[in-house]
């Protein structure tokens, strides 16, 4: 009999406990699901801005890294000044349609990575709700430039054919798709794969490593929790500084793989590629060639992207969260 009892206890108990469960586990999968599109929509808004306000310097760095001219601060002014007498104002901006293409699934897919990335390492070290430490900081942002750089690289190789050709060449960016693999085979939109994540891991791993690690010193000294947005602007320059020195005579080499087609040249490798800008035009010249006008562009871009995403995420979060108070 008191057996019979506790037995009918124990089911009731069971009975009573099973609907938390089922409704529990479809209640995190959506909050996941939320918190995915947040970063993925924060990403892709942060890319977008940050390249459109860059783009007429972008182009300009481009169209040098990929001639044999040298590079230097009245030279670029001019190379803008001639383009915008000639081609037009809006021609300053040209391929930043494709550059839209690219950077909005790219910013999207790598802001998004880094928050995973940095959930799964935060379990997997142990620092879950916690900020990481340095190295795993490191890896998470390599690791999130990498997979975004992976999925969206023809799209880059596109847009780096573009920004120097007339547009006579390319009226759009599906006839730079049809032109390249009909004359130059689909292994050509892989040209330059390879120095472009050996140079995403250093770019990408510094620049997510240094912005975390200022907001986490910010965090420590001031007593506040969040940086301003004057602040957040001024840790992403020093981040995009940070990263775009450490990575960029990678990405002289990639852009010269990436536009051979176009410019008369052939290079089968990074080490040839690296030694024949070297042979003529030297170390500095040629592998840091346009440098000094990325340490004007990359802070601004970087800073602006990072800024526009953690605004964007906390003012999604407040939207979300003044939605489920009213239901």
């Amino acid at each position: 009999m008191g057996n019979g009892v506790r037995e009918g206890q124990a089911d009731f108990k069971r009975q009573d406990a099973e609907p938390v469960t089922s409704t529990h586990l479809p209640s995190e999968d959506k909050q996941e699901k939320k918190k995915v599109l947040n970063s993925l929509m924060s990403g892709a808004l942060a890319g977008a801005v940050a390249k459109t306000a860059v783009a007429p310097l972008d182009r300009t760095k481009i169209m040098f890294q990929v001639s044999s001219k040298r590079f230097s601060a009245k030279e670029a002014y001019r190379l803008i000044y001639r383009t915008y007498l000639n081609e037009g104002f809006w021609s300053l901006w040209r391929g930043n349609s494709a550059t839209m293409v690219r950077v909005i699934p790219y910013a999207a897919i790598q802001f998004c990575a880094h928050e995973e990335y940095k959930q799964l390492l935060g379990s997997y070290y142990g620092f879950q709700g916690k900020a990481l430490t340095p190295f795993p900081r490191f890896i998470a942002g390599s690791l999130a430039g990498t997979t975004a750089a992976m999925l969206t690289y023809p799209l880059d190789m596109v847009r780096a054919r573009m920004a120097v050709t007339p547009k006579e060449m390319y009226s759009n960016i599906v006839h730079v798709f049809i032109r390249i693999s009909r004359e130059e085979g689909l292994k050509t939109l892989y040209r330059g794969f390879t120095p472009t994540i050996l140079g995403v891991i250093p770019y990408a791993g510094l620049s997510f490593f240094t912005y975390e690690t200022l907001k986490k010193l910010h965090a420590d000294h001031s007593g506040k929790s969040q940086p301003s947005p004057p602040e957040r602007l001024l840790f992403g320059a020093c981040a995009g500084l940070i990263g775009q020195s450490a990575s960029y005579p990678l990405d002289v080499v990639r852009r010269r793989m990436q536009t051979a087609g176009v410019m008369g040249h052939t290079y089968s490798s990074i080490l040839l590629t690296m030694q024949e800008i070297i042979r003529e035009e030297g170390l500095i010249r040629g592998l840091y060639k346009g440098l000094s006008m990325n340490w004007v562009k990359g802070p601004i871009a970087v800073g602006i992207s990072f800024t526009t995403f953690d605004l964007t995420q906390i003012l999604l979060r407040k939207l979300q969260h003044s939605t489920n108070v009213e239901r």
